[in-house]
């Protein structure tokens, strides 16, 4: 019992030590940004700040947020350049107990979802943000001041990165089931027409109520799953080749 719970207790250490290690590099990170953290702040809203009509602008409700908005924009910013660290400590903490065909799939796979979360980001920033803030303000009556408070932006704003940042791992989400046996290729292929159904559906939730902003979302959503499927297939005919060499 004593040798079965010493490696567990191991376990436990490592997984403290890694987790540690990750806060502080968040924390660091945030350090060096932090007197930067008006212009970050003023740099997420300017999708915004750039299409309210002239003597309009961004307000506070409470006397905290101009001082502490700026600060978690900041905070989140860096956890989001610190990802590619985060998934290296989880990719150390799992590579002991994976098989050689393994670790070669987990590296490149890690690191396209990095790509791909960064990618979903910068697709929502330069294109999601605009077509959004300019529907909901040219929609105001000309008697309406669009004048939004900044903590509520950034939630917003926060909410947006995450749902299109996750949405762009489609790819990554597909090769996994592939690779891990819980469906086939073949099978994901027959349900393409439900697939192309539910990104039109993610992209009528996420964008504004119009034919252009949804399809800008579903079509590329569409598309990493056609690619996802492509080396889903792919990959798990070479899992198929090589499993016996190692068994070997």
């Amino acid at each position: 019992m004593s040798d079965r719970e010493q490696p567990f207790v191991e376990h436990l250490i490592e997984l403290r030590d890694r987790l540690l290690k990750t806060l502080l590099v968040v924390i660091a990170i945030f350090a060096c940004m932090a007197p930067f953290a008006n212009d970050i702040y003023d740099f997420v809203a300017d999708p915004l700040q750039a299409r309210l009509t002239e003597g309009a602008g961004m307000i506070a409700t409470e006397v905290t947020s101009p001082f502490l908005t700026p600060f978690k924009t900041t905070f989140v910013l860096a956890f989001f350049v610190a990802i590619p660290f985060v998934l290296f400590q989880f990719w150390a903490f799992i590579a002991p107990g994976l098989y050689k065909h393994e670790k070669r799939l987990i590296g490149p796979l890690m690191f396209s979802s990095v790509m791909l979360f960064y990618a979903g980001m910068a697709f929502a920033y330069y294109v999601v943000f605009p077509l959004i803030f300019e529907f909901f303000i040219s929609s105001a009556d000309a008697d309406i001041k669009v004048m939004p408070d900044i903590r509520s932006y950034l939630d917003l704003a926060l909410k947006l990165f995450f749902a299109f940042g996750f949405a762009f791992e489609i790819p990554i989400a597909t090769i996994v089931l592939i690779w891990s046996g819980v469906v086939s290729a073949a099978d994901l292929a027959k349900k393409r027409p439900y697939v192309i159904v539910a990104c039109f559906a993610v992209g009528m939730l996420l964008t504004p109520p119009d034919v252009i902003s949804q399809t800008l979302l579903a079509v590329p959503m569409w598309l990493l799953f056609e690619i996802g499927v492509f080396f889903g297939r792919w990959i798990k005919r070479g899992k198929r080749e090589e499993l016996p060499e190692e068994e070997s």
